[in-house]
């Protein structure tokens, strides 16, 4: 037993706060929060004062690459240095995710379901992962690979545990969904529009996929109990995305431009990633073209997330951190709030809310009764200072499944 005693509870569920609460942790579950005088606990438990902190839900991230290192085509085409160093740069990047709170992540491509095993089975610490392997888009998609030059990274020896996610028409978009569920995904990730770092000529509002295309694919992964997370910013891939039903948007920076929009992901239950820090890198890069798609689509990114707030839309937490390094993931809550979010809300969106998005709610997300013990202690009051989460010398305390995987 793990009694985290005096702490200011936040559940995750929206509920206010709970001062001078004790949660009490027990096979690896949340047993009780028991607020007030120090109870008598029984002996052998392990007592933790935390005393001036705030107690909350393990944290998630909805749309993470933790095996991307870069944007430069080097290193996307794994050509810049040894598969062994790559792997263990990956694996110490898991490690210290992990440390930093986050106790689950929903890696959006890149990540071999190999990582997921090795965390499983003990060879390294780190979060619980649920990983996409790799994107799926036509040719021309975010998910093909190709240099300025024309020349295709499937000239080099594919990866087999990170199946090429290149699909062309009905048959092929199944045949590449029932690929990567072999290979161990856990959601299926797709795109249907371009995006701020794409290459030029193929931008946040050019589509990808067509409707038939798309409905094939969330029909192949819904029949196999796969959700289906998006990449799509605006124009029409925004719509076909929409209207083959996928479970998430990623991105979603022109969802108010088209005012049906919004109402069909309210009356669906469709989730909302903005990943908002990834903007903040794009909006200086050195890439003219990259740098002056994200900043026209800023404030047609926050107004979506109002009104789709608004609306009734959940908005979860994802930094589509990768290309840009690896810096706090809790970095995005600050940026959620500016865009609209209360700070409750945006604690929400790294946690109850996430734990939806990604199916798991039953199990994680909030500090009920019976659910995993997945806990992070920060000092001092998150509720008023939310970049104090993203302070790793800050985090107190993190818990995974009832035991410590992080002290300070």
């Amino acid at each position: 037993m793990l009694v985290l005693r005096g702490g200011t509870l936040v559940d995750g569920t929206g509920r206010p706060p709970v001062r001078d609460a004790s949660l009490v942790l027990n096979d690896g579950r949340v047993e009780a929060v028991v607020t007030g005088p120090a109870a008598n606990w029984p002996p052998g438990a392990e007592v933790v004062d935390v005393q001036g902190a705030t107690i909350l839900p393990g944290l998630i991230d909805c749309h993470d690459h933790l095996a991307f290192h870069g944007y430069e085509l080097s290193a996307r085409w794994e050509l810049n240095e040894q598969s062994s160093t790559r792997h263990l740069r990956t694996a110490r990047v898991i490690e210290q995710t992990l440390r930093a709170g986050y106790t689950t992540i929903r890696d959006a491509g890149g990540l071999d379901a190999g990582f997921r095993a090795a965390i499983d089975e003990g060879l390294i610490s780190g979060p619980r992962l649920l990983t996409a392997v790799a994107i799926i888009s036509p040719v021309g998609g975010i998910g093909d690979r190709v240099s300025p030059s024309g020349h295709e990274a499937c000239l080099i020896p594919n990866d087999p545990a990170l199946p090429r996610g290149v699909a062309n028409g009905v048959e092929d978009v199944r045949r590449v969904v029932r690929t990567m569920i072999r290979a161990g995904a856990d959601v299926i990730k797709c795109a249907t529009t371009g995006g701020a770092s794409s290459r030029a000529g193929h931008g946040p509002k050019d589509p990808a996929f067509t409707l038939d295309e798309m409905r094939a694919l969330c029909d192949e992964a819904h029949a196999q109990g796969r959700k289906v997370m998006c990449h799509a910013l605006g124009g029409p891939g925004l719509r076909v995305a929409l209207e083959a039903g996928v479970d998430s948007v990623e991105h979603g920076c022109y969802l108010d431009e088209d005012p049906e929009l919004i109402p069909m992901m309210a009356a669906h239950s469709t989730f909302f990633t903005p990943t908002l820090l990834v903007y903040e890198y794009h909006s200086e890069s050195k890439a003219p073209h990259v740098r002056e798609r994200s900043r026209a689509l800023r404030e047609h990114h926050r107004e979506s997330i109002r009104r789709a707030l608004a609306a009734g839309v959940r908005v979860v937490a994802g930094t589509d951190a990768g290309g840009h390094g690896h810096p706090p993931n809790a970095g995005e809550l600050p940026l959620l709030v500016a865009a609209g979010l209360t700070p409750m809300q945006a604690i929400q969106a790294a946690t109850g809310w996430a734990a939806a998005c990604v199916g798991l709610e039953r199990e994680i997300g909030t500090l009920e009764k019976g659910k995993r013990a997945d806990v992070v202690v920060v000092d001092g009051d998150a509720l008023a200072d939310l970049k104090a989460i993203a302070d790793p010398a800050r985090v107190r305390l993190v818990v995974k499944d009832g035991s410590i995987a992080a002290r300070r």
